[in-house]
């Protein structure tokens, strides 16, 4: 207790400490009050809100130490930031609250996560963990429910609960022995005691060849009828169109035996093309809705490049899509409620033949629609704050976002295919910009820092296009702030 009490104080002094004003700040994405984000943790629907765990290193912007931030919201529009729900202060989790989930039971929210312990040898050792809430905010540690397996190194976490007929389940990310990925399923019948069901995907169970050597955060559920799992498999080797990020993540869709733990499935599809998007879970709203949220950040080479590390912040959660299953992928939209947001409205239509058009901003925060009429020619592009760059050359079938490095050293690009694109829906947060491609067939997710003050689009195409053009400036989320209390004895 001892020990939670400091570390709770030693955030509250570093909030209160934290006076940065900064440009880079993203206005309607969930963004660290301080320090590094990354993960989203327990999504859940509790009490009359949407609640929004985060890993969160308040104390720098380095993967170091590790709490769960908490933010909710009924609308998720206004926002109240809470305390952090978890702080890493008992034997099992002293080097970090890892990665987990939340369901709700008897009037309870109960979060799962990963304790990560660190050996005096370098080793690591690794427990699934249990906290119980009665009123969303304050949360009393269970300790230990799952300890590692045989046959697993200790790279095993990121728990993902829900309920099945009379049955809890689990999923666990987890690495063998072999050093492969893979993802196991527990169960239980009280959320305290679990038994080992099996291995559910991977190499030699669901799979016939080498897929990572790690699967991170997984996610199970059902959607039109299918068994979907996310996972973020580690170690895949890059490919033309395909795995270009450090880490990847994406999902197989298949059907599931609960009574044989068979789940036969597709091929793995990402769910994101674009620079930074990674550890992404879901869960089922009130209406039935299946919602996501992304980490919008990746932990490579470049993370220490960001600019908004001068100001002592790093990364953010992408904005909240509903998933969809079509023609066999899932498919991302932004949620209705986003359209909340929208101030100053302005549409327009364009025909564009061999030339360039330039729409100019009033606001950096846009919502942008086009819906692409006609198109005849070879090539389009469309250049936000010359910097961003979407093009697509319809003769090779490829889409491509092009990006300054966080550096300014070199222009970076992210690709797949496409056959055809029909409209395109982005959403431009001062240094964010998400891409929605063909009504969420396709997404590209990225962060950018700005080459020019001037706030502009530039259209041009290669042939002939008719362009039915509608974009929005958007208001910021609005938040309150609960997190400025200190914990005494």
């Amino acid at each position: 207790m001892e020990t939670e009490i400091q570390l709770r104080n030693q955030i509250f002094q570093r909030l209160i400490d934290y006076q940065h004003q900064d440009e880079n700040r993203l206005a309607f994405h969930l963004t660290p009050p301080i320090g590094l984000m990354n993960d989203p943790n327990g999504l859940v629907y509790y009490k009359g809100k949407y609640h929004v765990f985060y890993q969160w290193n308040p104390f720098d912007t380095n993967h170091t130490f590790k709490c769960w931030g908490h933010y909710s919201s009924s609308d998720f529009i206004h926002w109240e930031e809470h305390p952090p729900a978890l702080v890493p202060s008992e034997w099992y989790e002293k080097d970090g609250c890892y990665s987990g989930s939340a369901i709700v039971h008897d009037s309870k929210l109960y979060l799962f996560y990963t304790g990560n312990v660190k050996t005096t040898d370098g080793g690591r050792e690794t427990y699934q963990c249990l906290a119980v809430s009665d009123d969303g905010v304050h949360f009393e540690k269970k300790g230990p429910v799952i300890y590692l397996p045989k046959g697993f190194t200790p790279h095993f976490r990121d728990p993902k609960v829900w309920k099945q007929e009379d049955k809890w389940l689990m999923v666990i990310g987890a690495q063998t022995e072999e050093l492969e990925g893979l993802t196991a399923v527990f169960s239980s019948n009280d959320l305290i005691n679990w038994q080992w069901q099996g291995p559910l995907a991977g190499n030699g169970v669901s799979l016939s060849k080498y897929f990572g050597y790690m699967w991170e955060c997984p996610d199970f559920f059902s959607l039109n009828g299918k068994d979907i799992l996310i996972v973020s498999p580690q170690g895949l080797e890059a490919q033309p169109f395909q795995y270009e990020n450090l880490y990847q993540s994406g999902y197989f869709i298949g059907e599931w035996d609960s009574k044989t733990n068979k789940y036969v499935h597709g091929t793995f599809h990402e769910l994101d093309h674009g620079f930074d998007f990674y550890a992404p879970q879901t869960f089922e709203d009130p209406n039935g809705r299946r919602i996501l949220l992304a980490w919008m950040g990746m932990g490579d080479e470049q993370e220490q490049t960001h600019q908004s590390i001068k100001s002592g912040w790093i990364h953010s959660l992408t904005i909240p899509r509903e998933l969809t299953i079509k023609d066999g992928r899932l498919y991302q939209k932004p949620i209705e409620e986003l359209k909340q947001l929208r101030n100053k409205a302005r549409s327009e239509f364009f025909s564009i033949a061999n030339e360039e058009k330039e729409v100019l901003f009033d606001s950096e925060l846009q919502e942008i629609i086009i819906d692409i009429e006609q198109f005849e020619g070879n090539k389009w592009e469309i250049q936000i704050h010359n910097n961003c760059k979407l093009i697509f050359n319809r003769k090779d079938s490829i889409v491509t976002l092009e990006r300054q490095s966080f550096n300014r050293s070199k222009l970076e690009t992210r690709q797949c295919n496409v056959n055809k694109i029909d409209n395109i829906h982005m959403y431009l947060d001062r240094t964010s910009l998400e891409i929605f491609l063909n009504d969420g067939q396709i997404v590209f997710s990225s962060r950018f820092y700005e080459e020019t003050a001037k706030k502009q689009c530039l259209i041009s195409v290669k042939g002939k296009a008719k362009l039915r053009w509608k974009n929005w400036s958007l208001y910021s989320y609005q938040y309150k702030n609960d997190t400025l209390k200190k914990v005494v004895f």
